[in-house]
C-alpha cells in the first residue's frame, strides 16, 4: 500500500518506530484515517500508530531514546512524538461509566489482538490496520470493501456508547460520499446527544463545512437518523415550500442541501473564512419557516432575512460559545439578499459603504449570495451578476473585505478643544455618516465639517437611507 506522506521525516519516523518495535518483540500498525486516505489516494498528514505486544512503560522508554515526547495521552496510553503529527498508542478496552464521550473507563491492554482492539473503533473504513515492515492489510470489518462501495457502516455495537460518533458519521459521509449503511442509521436513531460539549460538536460540523465534498450528503444523514430534531433550527426548513418560478428545486430544506454543496465547490482554503461563510450559507435561510405564506397565488417569504437572525443565534450558540463566530455569521444571514436588492436598484457608494458597515466584509455576502442563487437546480447558474457588480463598486471603494473606519475620531474632537462628554457620540456618529455618504474623504475636510456641526451649520446626523430598504423580501 502506498502511502502519500509528503514529509519525509513523518515518514522517517514512521518506519524507526515500526522496526524499534518489532526489534523489541512487538508489532507496529498503522490505524484509523491514514489507513482509510492511503486506500483513497489522498494526502497522509498525520500517523496514528498503534503497537501490540509491549507494555506502556517499555513502550515509552523505547520512543524516549529516539524521540521527544509529550506525554499529555499517557494516562489513554497514547504517546505523541513532539515535532511530528505522530500518536503511538497500545490497544485499549474501554468501558461505558458515564454520559457523554467522556464518560468511559479505558485500560491499555497490550495483549489484545488487532480484530479486539478494531472493535472500540467508529466506522469500518477506520478500523484498518497496516503493517508497513509486512506491507500486510488486516481488515476485519471488511472496511476497504465498504470503502470500495462507499458504504459507512459501525464496526459493532460499542459504536452507541459514544454519541459524538453519529455526527462523526455526519462529516464522514460529506467528506468522502457515503450512503449510511441502514443498520447504522438505525443504531443512531437510538441513540442520543447526551450533554455532548459545544466545543466537541463545533468541531464535528468544522469538518462538515470545511472539508465535505457533498455536504448535503451529511445533512441527509442527520434527517435520516433523526438527530435533525436536536437541530430545530434546520429540522423547520424540511418542507417549507418555495415559490416554484424561482426555486425550482423544492423547499427549503432541498434549496439549503443544494447552496452547501455550491460553497463546497468555491472554498477558498482559509479555515476561518470559509467556516464564517459555509455558516452564512447553512443559516441563511433559517427565517423562511417564520415568514412563509401565500398570497395572491404566489408564495411569499417576506422578512425572512432579518426573521433569520434569532434562529440563527439560537442553532450557533447550541455548538458555539464563541460570540466572534456568531457576530460573523449572523449579519450575513440578515443581508445575503442585500447585493441583488442594491443591484437592481442601481445603488451609489453610500448604500455599499452601509452595506459594508454592517456585515463587516462584502466579500463574505457576495459567496453567500453566489451559493444561494447556484442552489436552484434545474435553473442554470450565470455567474450571479449582482455579486459582480458589487464586488467591483466594493473595491473602488476600498471596502470589498473590511468595513470603512470614521476618519474623525474623538481625540480630533478634543484637538478642537471639546471636552469629552455624552454629546461627542452623536457628534462622531453624525461626522461618520456625512463620510458614508461622501462628504468628504480627508481629516482636514471632516474636521471642518465637525466645525460647522459644533457652530450649528453642518448636517444633522440624518442618515442617506439604504434604497433597498422598504422593498419587498
Amino acid at each position: 500500500m502506498d502511502f502519500r506522506i509528503s514529509d519525509p521525516a513523518l515518514r522517517e519516523a514512521r518506519d524507526t518506530i515500526c522496526r524499534a518495535v518489532a526489534g523489541a518483540g512487538g508489532r507496529a500498525f498503522l490505524v484509523g484515517g491514514s489507513v482509510r486516505d492511503a486506500l483513497l489516494d489522498e494526502p497522509v498528514k498525520d500517523l496514528d500508530i498503534e503497537v501490540f505486544g509491549i507494555e506502556p512503560d517499555v513502550l515509552r522508554a523505547l520512543l524516549g531514546e529516539r524521540f521527544e515526547l509529550d506525554l499529555v495521552g499517557q494516562s489513554f496510553g497514547v504517546l505523541k512524538i513532539r515535532h511530528l503529527d505522530i500518536d503511538v498508542s497500545i490497544p485499549r478496552r474501554e468501558s461505558k461509566h458515564g454520559l457523554g464521550h467522556k464518560g468511559f473507563e479505558i485500560h491499555s491492554d497490550a495483549s489484545l489482538t488487532v480484530p479486539e482492539a478494531a472493535e472500540r473503533r467508529d466506522f469500518t473504513i477506520n478500523a484498518m490496520a497496516w503493517d508497513p515492515l509486512a506491507n500486510e492489510l488486516i481488515d476485519p470489518a471488511d472496511g476497504r470493501r465498504d470503502l470500495e462501495q462507499r458504504i459507512l457502516r459501525h464496526v459493532s455495537g460499542k459504536f452507541s456508547e459514544d454519541p459524538l460518533r453519529v455526527l462523526r458519521g455526519m462529516q464522514f459521509a460529506a467528506r468522502f460520499e457515503l450512503e449510511p449503511a441502514p443498520e447504522t442509521l438505525e443504531l443512531c436513531r437510538r441513540i442520543e446527544p447526551e450533554g455532548l460539549a459545544r466545543e466537541r460538536i463545533l468541531d464535528e460540523w468544522k469538518k462538515l463545512i470545511l472539508s465535505g465534498k457533498k455536504i448535503s450528503s451529511g445533512l441527509n444523514l442527520l434527517r435520516d437518523c433523526g438527530w435533525i430534531r436536536y437541530y430545530p433550527e434546520l429540522e423547520a426548513l424540511i418542507d417549507c415550500p418555495q415559490e416554484p418560478e424561482w426555486h425550482p428545486e423544492g423547499d427549503v430544506w432541498i434549496h439549503t442541501l443544494h447552496v452547501m454543496d455550491a460553497f463546497a465547490g468555491e472554498r477558498l482554503g482559509d479555515d476561518w473564512e470559509d467556516l464564517v461563510v459555509g455558516l452564512g450559507c447553512l443559516c441563511h435561510d433559517l427565517g423562511k419557516p417564520a415568514t412563509t405564506t401565500f398570497e395572491d397565488g404566489r408564495i411569499r417569504s417576506k422578512g425572512h432575512e432579518e426573521a433569520g437572525e434569532e434562529p440563527t443565534r439560537t442553532f450557533l450558540d447550541r455548538m458555539s460559545n464563541q460570540q466572534r463566530l456568531v457576530d460573523q455569521v449572523v449579519p450575513l444571514v440578515r443581508e445575503h439578499l442585500k447585493p441583488t436588492a442594491l443591484f437592481h436598484a442601481k445603488a451609489g457608494p453610500a448604500a455599499i459603504r452601509r452595506l459594508a458597515r454592517r456585515v463587516g466584509r462584502i466579500d463574505r455576502l457576495i459567496r453567500v449570495g453566489r451559493a444561494d442563487h447556484a442552489g436552484r437546480p434545474p435553473l442554470p447558474f450565470d455567474g450571479y451578476p449582482p455579486g459582480e457588480w458589487l464586488m467591483q463598486q466594493a473595491q473602488a471603494l476600498q471596502v470589498s473585505e473590511n468595513q470603512p473606519k470614521p476618519i474623525v475620531m474623538g481625540r480630533h474632537l478634543i484637538d478642537l478643544g471639546l471636552t469629552p462628554g455624552p454629546h461627542f457620540k452623536q457628534l462622531l456618529e453624525t461626522c461618520f455618516e456625512a463620510q458614508l455618504d461622501g462628504a468628504f474623504a480627508d481629516l482636514d475636510a471632516g474636521l471642518d465639517l465637525a466645525r460647522d456641526i459644533i457652530e450649528g451649520t453642518g448636517p444633522q446626523n440624518d442618515a442617506n437611507p439604504d434604497p433597498t430598504e422598504q422593498s419587498p423580501a
